[in-house]
């Protein structure tokens, strides 16, 4: 008699007595585990197919090693780029002495991992309410009282201040406070192409929101 099971993500075919290398298990050594995936048994001419496995069969197994592969190396190139890393690998496994192939009496034993899978998607629903109150907060439909003098910051012409505006930013306090994924989005609204970086936008506009004067500023 034989079967073939799947554990590990791969399929094995089985006999009583065999001994095989899986996927690591966990098991302690000389301790008897039951595979239930079993997708095919088979006595001489008489075979069975599940659909995908066969309900209530199962294949028993004793743990005879835990223990990790030959080691391989892993190099990843790029010529030309002065890239080269180099690491090495060794694959656990799970020695098993199959002891016996039943096609009756197995117990399935994936209820507590739909119990998990349940639980996920609600966690991921809260994430995006998050982000948008952030940006509510950052980017304007109208000026918080007097819009600010923008084309006091440099590089800032009075086309320049209207697209700003029509992105919702009036004030110099807005800018001071961009973050990474702000400038990121102006940038690519805009096609600055790191302008606010590059003319430290957040620096001239920390001083302009605290009532000084910058040297651009000045000359204006």
């Amino acid at each position: 008699m034989y079967a073939v099971i799947k554990t590990g993500g791969k399929q094995y075919k089985v006999s009583e007595g065999d001994i095989l290398r899986v996927e690591k298990l966990d098991a302690e050594e000389g301790t008897t585990v039951e595979l239930d995936d079993v997708l095919m048994l088979g006595n001489g001419e008489d075979i069975t197919v599940g659909a995908p496995i066969i309900e209530g069969a199962h294949v028993s197994a004793t743990v005879k090693q835990q223990g990790r592969g030959k080691k391989i190396t892993i190099i990843k190139f790029k010529r030309r780029k002065h890239h080269r890393k180099q690491a090495g690998h060794r694959q656990s496994f799970t020695e098993l002495e199959i002891t016996g192939i039943s096609a009756t009496g197995g117990a399935k034993k994936a209820a507590p991992a739909k119990v998990k899978s349940a639980a996920k998607p609600a966690a991921k629903k809260a994430a995006p309410a998050a982000k948008a109150d952030t940006a509510a907060v950052r980017f304007l439909s109208a000026p918080e009282g007097k819009a600010d003098d923008l084309k006091k910051i440099s590089g800032v012409g009075p086309k320049l201040e209207e697209k700003l505006n029509n992105l919702g930013i009036y004030h110099f306090s807005q800018i001071e406070k961009f973050t990474a994924e702000d400038i990121e989005k102006v940038d690519g609204e805009l096609s600055f192409k790191g302008r606010i970086d590059r003319e430290d936008w957040l620096g001239q506009a920390k001083i302009l929101a605290a009532g000084g004067e910058t040297e651009f500023s000045k000359k204006k």
